[in-house]
This record gives C-alpha cells, sequence and structure tokens, in this order.
C-alpha cells in the first residue's frame, strides 16, 4: 500500500474520515455509522448488492412513495419481483404470489415493473463499478463482485476507503442505496453484503472466518438448497462447524462432486477469482396472465409478442440461440419446460415463434395455463445465424418483413406495427411479468 495512505483503524462512513481508537461516534461528524476492522486495510475482495433495487428506484422517481410500503410486481395473478424494506416488515418476499402478498401487506402500493428504466439505472451503476475496478463481474442487474486489489495506487485509498465513497456517490447521483460486503474471498464478500441492510457494510477477515462460519446454517453455503439442506439435516447436518470435523474423502464418498466444496468452503476457502465476462446462458420473456388460459389461439397472440420481445434482446445483444425455450405454469403452479434444439441458430421472432408454437401446440390439452414464456439457449455469435432455408423458401421473406419492422420500431415505438397474431382487440390481457 502506498506511503501516502494512513493506516485505518476505523472508517466513518458519512464523513469518510478515519477514527482512531475504540470511539463509538466520529469525532468528525458524529455518526455512529463506524467501520471497524482489524483486518481493514488489507481485504480487497467485494460484494455489492443494491438494496431493494426497483423498489428503490420507484420511490426516487416519486417521493411521495417514500414512507409507504412499495410492491414491484404484476397484477392479483402475478408475482412479486421485490419489495421495498417496509413492504418487508409485513412478510412480503420476492417470487411470493402477489395475493399472498397482498394479503400480508394490504395497504402495499403495487407498481408494474419498468425493465427499461431499471436497465438503464443498471447500467450506469456499471459503469460507475468499471471506474473502480476493471475486475467487476455481474451477476444480475444490481449485483456484482468487484476485485480492488491493487487500486490503492489508483484511488490514493484503500479498498475499504473507496467502497464507502462509492457508496455515498451512488447515493448521491442515483439516489438508490447499496450493500456492500468486503473480505478476502468471494464466498465471504457475498455473505457479508446480506448483513445490515439496507445500507449495510460488513467485513468478514480471514483470521475469522472458521469461528464466524462453524455455528451457520448450512444453507448458507453455495450451493445448498432447500433439498440438499433437508438431505443434510437427516444425516444430522446443520451447521457448517459440523463440516470443519470432517475429511474431505468423507465429504466426496458421502455427496459426490459437491463434497470438496462443502469442505472447502466451510473453512473460508475460496479460490475463485473474479470472471469480468459473465455471458448470458439465455434469453427470455414471460408474462402471468388476470386469469388462466387454455385456448391454443388466445396463448399463440402472446406468445407471438413474447417471441418478438426476445429476438428484440437478442438482436440487441448481438447473440443468437441454439436452443428455443417454451415455458409454462399450470393454474396449480406447476412448471412445464419444452426444449427445441434448431439445425442453426436464430435470433428472428419468426422462427423462435414458429418452434414455441409446435411444442405450445403439444401441451394445449385442456390445461389452463397461468403463465407462458419463451426464450433462446446455447447463445452463440450471430454470424452463422438463420441461414436460407431450402425447405421453407418463405422464411427469407419473413426474414425481411422483419428487419422492417424491426426499423420502423426503432423509429416509432413498438406498437409501430403488430402481426396478426398481436393485432387482436379482444386478445387476453397479462398480469404479471414480461
Amino acid at each position: 500500500m502506498a506511503d501516502t495512505m494512513p493506516h485505518l483503524d476505523a472508517l466513518c462512513r458519512d464523513c469518510l474520515n478515519g477514527v482512531s481508537g475504540d470511539a463509538r461516534r466520529c469525532r468528525h461528524c458524529g455518526s455512529p455509522r463506524l467501520l471497524r476492522h482489524s483486518e481493514l486495510n488489507t481485504l480487497s475482495m467485494a460484494h455489492i448488492d443494491c438494496d431493494a433495487f426497483y423498489a428503490a428506484i420507484e420511490k426516487r422517481d416519486n417521493p411521495e412513495l417514500a414512507d409507504k410500503p412499495v410492491i414491484i410486481g404484476g397484477g392479483k395473478r402475478g408475482v412479486v419481483s421485490t419489495a421495498c424494506y417496509i413492504a418487508r416488515i409485513s412478510g412480503v418476499k420476492s417470487a411470493m404470489p402477489m395475493f399472498k402478498a397482498l394479503e400480508a401487506c394490504p395497504d402495499a402500493v403495487v407498481i408494474r415493473p419498468n425493465m427499461e428504466k431499471y436497465v438503464a439505472v443498471g447500467r450506469q451503476l456499471r459503469a460507475m463499478m468499471l471506474e473502480l475496478t476493471p475486475l467487476v463481474e455481474p451477476l444480475s442487474i444490481d449485483e456484482a463482485f468487484l476485485d480492488l486489489a491493487g487500486t490503492e495506487r489508483l484511488h490514493k485509498a484503500s479498498p475499504a476507503l473507496t467502497l464507502a465513497r462509492f457508496a455515498r456517490r451512488v447515493e448521491g447521483e442515483l439516489g438508490i442505496t447499496i450493500s456492500i460486503g468486503l473480505s478476502y474471498c468471494k464466498f465471504l464478500a457475498k455473505i457479508a453484503s446480506d448483513f445490515q441492510k439496507p445500507r449495510g457494510f460488513s467485513v468478514i477477515g480471514e483470521a475469522e472466518a472458521m469461528g464466524f462460519l462453524a455455528d451457520k446454517p448450512v444453507s448458507m453455503i453455495w450451493g445448498v438448497g432447500k433439498a440438499f439442506t433437508e438431505t443434510l439435516k437427516r444425516d444430522g447436518i446443520t451447521t457448517i462447524g459440523q463440516f470443519q470435523k470432517m475429511e474431505k474423502n468423507d465429504l466426496l464418498r458421502r455427496y459426490g462432486v459437491i463434497g470438496p466444496r462443502l469442505y472447502h468452503l466451510a473453512r473460508g476457502e475460496d479460490t475463485r477469482s473474479v470472471k469480468p465476462e459473465r455471458e448470458a446462458k439465455s434469453i427470455s420473456n414471460e408474462t402471468t396472465f388476470n386469469t388462466d388460459i387454455a385456448d391454443l389461439e388466445a396463448l399463440s397472440a402472446i406468445l407471438r409478442r413474447l417471441s418478438e420481445k426476445t429476438a428484440g434482446r437478442a438482436k440487441a445483444a448481438g447473440v443468437a440461440g441454439h436452443t428455443v425455450v417454451l415455458k409454462l405454469k399450470t393454474a396449480d403452479f406447476k412448471t412445464r419446460t419444452r426444449n427445441r434444439h434448431l439445425s442453426a441458430p436464430t435470433q428472428l421472432a419468426d422462427r423462435i415463434f414458429s418452434n414455441g408454437l409446435d411444442l405450445l401446440k403439444s401441451e394445449t390439452d385442456g390445461t389452463r395455463y397461468r403463465l407462458i414464456g419463451i426464450g433462446i439457449a446455447d447463445l452463440c455469435d450471430p454470424a452463422t445465424a438463420d441461414p436460407p432455408d431450402l425447405v421453407d423458401p418463405g422464411a427469407a421473406k419473413r426474414a425481411a418483413a422483419e428487419g422492417a419492422i424491426d426499423r420502423l420500431r426503432g423509429k416509432f415505438g413498438l406498437a409501430a406495427v403488430e402481426t396478426g397474431y398481436t393485432f387482436r382487440p379482444d386478445r387476453p390481457k397479462s398480469g404479471g411479468r414480461d
């Protein structure tokens, strides 16, 4: 670390001054938000997570919502995308069916997601992260890992101070808040960012890792979901500390390839590096209906609209997909997923829709559906996408027409042109995410 940077016993997160000794409040501004840790000057692996991202943006744009419970999601038939912390106090959680969320918090203000706005803010946030370090690994629109090792000379500050400055800058320029986890590895940095939300900043050092993890539930380990947690519970294992007492070969024998991961993560050992480029594995769009739908014609109109949105995102991202994926959710919340691998990758709405429609026809057997989605997977470079189709000579004309429609929509908006499938005054209304 550069000689010009002082050693910090503690850091005030409000005025950003260093604080010496064991003072409980900042001697400069009186704030109690002091960041104190014995390894504060040496840690550089961070996880940044926005606080109730969608809801925070809506509250920023409408100050009247500041003290109200806000839920972002579809209508009564949809699900919760996110909820502000006021709504969470009442028990509202992400992915909760909307009717349950409104039972828990009947006074909530429900807002349909505005993904275009959220993506724009996410891009601003990402650009600001890249000013800190090129080693930014996005996990989603509102969270990322950052490796700030070696940035001390650039920012004339330790990673901890740089991150504290960053949090204040995000609040001032974007009008939202973030929580930060700082550690020596990705596993513990992500765990730390969940503490003290919102506006949290937590530190987990290497010296304390084993002791810190010992009494934590096994579900805190990356990759241990509900089903595996139940398996471990049946085996009498409920805390991470129990893994710390077991041999690697024993865990491998019991649980297969995940065994070594359990062994190492339980000891705070995580050698994963930050990977700046995270390629998307799929692109999709889905929507939840206000009322269940069984009719093929009605479902087809919605499928076409979603196919156009998926194609638009693929073209904007400069990718194509080898596989078309259809997703359906029945009235009793059971999910059906159907895939079709294509002879050549595509980014055209026409091909996505036609293949999705073929898959859909096999599923319209009287079953009533509450959700439909369409996407492409196995993404690749579009250079080899959508070659001339000798079997279907009309495909070239439809592709040219789609290109013309794209240009018109780019100039006049998405509603400028509609296809025969989507232009129906009586088509069913959707009430969820799309």
